[in-house]
């Protein structure tokens, strides 16, 4: 496996080269992981005020701007959680050739020509692992959807027009899948999931928010408003022999500018990549959209934060199913 042992390799704590932490630059904002305070609401956002904070997010994404929520808009409802991250999937989208139906997501992201026609690529989970979730004081695993025009090859220099606030690296296990999946009543088990994967490769997905405050915000879900914190994914060598790499033992070294910063391994989504691509599959078939052959799923976060910045590269080792590096402009 990766060529750092995360037993021996040395921390990289606060105070290290550049001042690195484990959780990389310290530019997540004034709130430190896992003291956000939760807000006062917890009813449901009406159907007008679903549209209002979709329309605060989208906004901020077209103009490429940091946003605030009202105090009056924020709630800890997760079922409003997901109205709002699919309204704002319709607010920056276009209904066209490239989307089959009610089910596909959506084509398109502001930032890269909010209104045309960009496909949907796939789906990736937020706070999968349960530190991510203790950090976030989340309820649960969330959704966001991958855009075509958000994904990029290892060693590729991702633009900052992708970026608002944060350029936050997270070594994951993706799927790419080789049958549909589509809304029915009937649950998917993790055999239906498995049987229906084409690959598996190794990725960097890189997380941003509108909202300034990525800790702060998680007291109202600020980053699970907005598109589960996805924004990119760096994808690395795909491979069909992945049966036998046992991948919830499967781990990973990450380093930014060449400093080793911290390891992971592949249990940390949810026991098993394979049981968060489960769960991803029947998310989507809950709320009545399929996941189709030759879609991504992103299955998880293995390694937690690790926030870059412009100018820095990241850089994550799997060992025997190889290297992702991702550059920032």
């Amino acid at each position: 496996m990766p060529g750092n042992d995360p037993r021996t390799a040395e921390p990289r704590l606060s105070g290290g080269p550049d001042g690195l932490s484990d959780r990389g630059r310290p530019i997540y904002g004034p709130t430190p992981p896992g003291e956000g305070v939760p807000c006062a609401r917890y009813s449901p956002l009406t159907g007008p005020e679903v549209t209002e904070v979709a329309e605060i997010i989208a906004g901020a994404r077209r103009s490429r701007r940091a946003a605030e929520l009202p105090e009056r808009l924020r709630t800890r409802h997760w079922a409003s959680l997901v109205e709002v991250l699919l309204a704002v999937d319709q607010l920056l989208c276009r209904a066209g050739p490239g989307r089959a139906g009610p089910g596909r997501a959506g084509p398109g992201r502001a930032g890269s020509g909010a209104g045309s026609d960009l496909t949907g690529a796939g789906w990736k989970i937020g706070a999968a692992s349960v530190e991510i979730r203790r950090a976030e004081g989340l309820p649960s695993p969330s959704p966001g959807i991958i855009y075509a025009h958000t994904i990029f090859p290892s060693g590729a220099l991702l633009p900052g027009s992708l970026f608002i606030n944060y350029r936050n690296c997270e070594c994951e296990f993706a799927f790419q899948l080789g049958l549909d999946f589509p809304a029915r009543a009937e649950p998917y088990t993790e055999a239906d999931a498995r049987a229906g994967i084409d690959s598996l490769f190794p990725a960097l997905e890189i997380g941003d928010c509108v909202f300034g405050d990525w800790y702060g915000a998680s007291g109202y879900y600020g980053s699970c408003l907005d598109n589960g914190g996805g924004a990119a994914l760096v994808s690395g060598r795909k491979t069909r022999d992945w049966i036998d790499a046992a991948l919830p033992h499967a781990s990973m070294d990450v380093y930014l500018n060449g400093h080793y910063i911290k390891s992971g391994q592949g249990s940390a989504a949810m026991g098993h990549p394979v049981t968060s691509l489960a769960w991803m599959l029947n998310w989507a078939r809950e709320h009545g959209r399929a996941v189709c052959a030759g879609d991504i799923v992103s299955t998880g976060t293995c390694t937690g934060h690790l926030f870059a910045a412009p100018g820095d590269t990241v850089r994550a080792d799997f060992g025997p199913l190889g290297v992702v590096e991702a550059r920032f402009a």
